[in-house]
């Protein structure tokens, strides 16, 4: 059984096809079906020729509007992107929270942007469905996560994807890092740029402590029973 597989899509940073993730009923995911990446900003012209060879027929960037009015996708009036934020504009916003965090915030604020962003995955024409946002970590991250425990991937192996950055993302973190002098600000900053295993399974655990699971979570947002059933279809070889 293959696991996920790193996409050259020059010059993104943290770009990989999902497939090949274990489902618990000893089925895996498609091949293709889901990619997740980081900021398709990045995208060289060959990187753009890159993802449309890669029969992607949805592109789902989850960054806010002010982050894509001021860096705006190569794809942004393409028939096959669609902007799609998991936050408004008024949130409340704690720079002092960890990570983990940071994660139950969001879902608790905005389950409805969140189910929204999942369903867009399900509702896709046929092809590949790209979710981004700049680092392809976070928000990224957060829909994938849940996207993958609606198709039976266990909490143990989404949160290792959820943990998975690409060595030259890791580089881009330190980079930014040493840039930063206040010792605060510069703290704050590493622990956004932590990926840990155990902050994606506090935040799946969060989710069925406070909401039964990740699927009645997301039915409380809005994503209906056909949606659910168009996912797994999609995503489960």
């Amino acid at each position: 059984m293959t696991g996920p597989m790193r996409l050259q899509w020059p010059n993104c940073l943290n770009v990989r096809d999902l497939g090949g993730l274990p489902t618990t009923d000893g089925r895996q995911i498609t091949t293709g079906a889901l990619i997740r990446s980081d900021n398709l900003t990045r995208l060289t012209e060959a990187g753009v020729e890159a993802v449309r060879e890669a029969s992607v027929s949805r592109i789902i960037d989850v960054r806010t509007p002010p982050e894509c009015e001021g860096d705006p996708s190569p794809f942004a009036n393409d028939q096959l992107y669609r902007n799609m934020p998991l936050y408004h504009a008024d949130d409340p916003y704690d720079p002092t929270q960890t990570i983990d965090q940071q994660y139950v915030a969001m879902l608790d604020l905005n389950p409805d942007l969140i189910a929204a962003a999942v369903g867009a995955i399900a509702d896709a024409p046929t092809g590949g469905v790209v979710v981004h946002c700049h680092a392809g970590k976070d928000r990224a991250g957060t829909v994938v996560a849940l996207a993958l425990s609606l198709a039976g991937v266990p909490p143990e192996a989404v949160a290792a994807d959820y943990a998975a950055l690409d060595d030259r993302m890791r580089v881009h973190f330190d980079e930014q890092l040493a840039l930063i002098s206040d010792p605060t600000e510069r703290s704050q900053l590493a622990e956004s740029f932590t990926a840990r295993p155990e902050t994606m399974i506090a935040a799946l655990k969060h989710l069925e402590d406070k909401y039964g699971g990740t699927e009645q979570y997301l039915r409380q947002g809005g994503l209906h029973d056909h949606q659910l059933n168009a996912l797994r279809a999609r995503l489960v070889a």
